[in-house]
């Protein structure tokens, strides 16, 4: 039993919606992490210690060759009517391999918590989750976010841009307030928001994230430029020629290269 390539992991119904939508995205040739994915019945393999499950893990792990994201990617996540956002966590700077089975149980247990089954029951499927796992090499982003390629308040043709110092979770947790940028479906910047983005998550050096002060000259300082908003627009251009309109698209700039995270439909249970 071994893990799958991301790029192969197509099948919705066992390697779950985050990993086949990045799947889709690296066939369209979109700038995603490379990585791999766990399916179902390697995820329960592993929390049922099988040998060779846990082996091929680790085997993987190392290959990937530097610190790694564990991401949920259960079966109806990420789908048109359910995101499961805030639900099912995220490991971040995953460093060993030892530690990367807890990473895929920590993963595995946020889908079987209450709060997660209540999010099922609201949605009407079924309270018993099947859950995939994304394993990606870990960007350490200048700056990262989340766009809309609809504005998610009136779903008007625009662009919605928030962006923030560091890893992106800073903003998908609320932990800054982040700059905002509007643009036009030209990509003209019609409105840029200075946030006040104080601290930055950073992958700490024996693994996972710490919080660091950002100096006092970046706090209200625009995280984007024009060529990154550029750049951005053009991104969501590409991704919504693959995957439709109403896109919610988290991103990340390392050394000015821009980085596709997750690519799923908007929808109101974010």
């Amino acid at each position: 039993m071994k893990p799958s390539p991301l790029v192969h992991a197509l099948d919705v119904s066992h390697f779950g919606g985050k990993a086949a939508s990045l799947a889709r995205s690296l066939r369209a040739g979109l700038p995603v992490p490379h990585g791999f994915a766990l399916g179902t019945t390697h995820v329960e393999a592993v929390f049922n210690g099988h040998a060779e499950a846990l082996k091929h893990l680790r085997v993987e792990f190392t290959e990937l060759a530097g610190p790694c994201a564990v991401r949920s990617s259960a079966v109806g996540e990420d789908s048109d009517g359910a995101s499961f956002a805030g639900q099912h966590v995220t490991i971040l700077n995953v460093c060993h391999e030892d530690h990367v089975v807890d990473a895929v149980l920590k993963v595995r247990e946020s889908a079987h918590t209450e709060s997660a089954r209540a999010y099922r029951r609201t949605l009407s499927m079924d309270e018993a989750p099947r859950v995939g796992v994304v394993v990606q090499r870990m960007i350490e982003p200048d700056c990262a976010g989340v766009m809309f390629t609809r504005n998610p308040l009136n779903g008007s043709d625009e662009r919605v841009i928030e962006a923030s110092w560091g890893l992106g979770e800073s903003v998908v947790a609320g932990l800054v307030v982040p700059d905002n940028y509007v643009l036009g479906d030209e990509g003209r910047v019609l409105k840029r928001t200075a946030g006040e983005k104080d601290i930055a998550l950073r992958g700490a050096p024996e693994g996972g994230t710490v919080e660091e002060a950002v100096a006092d000259e970046l706090i209200t300082a625009l995280c984007l430029d024009d060529e990154m908003l550029a750049n951005l627009h053009d991104l969501a251009v590409r991704c919504e020629s693959f995957f439709g309109h109403g896109l919610d698209i988290e991103w990340a700039f390392t050394d000015g290269t821009l980085y596709l995270l997750q690519c799923r439909a908007m929808t109101r249970n974010r």
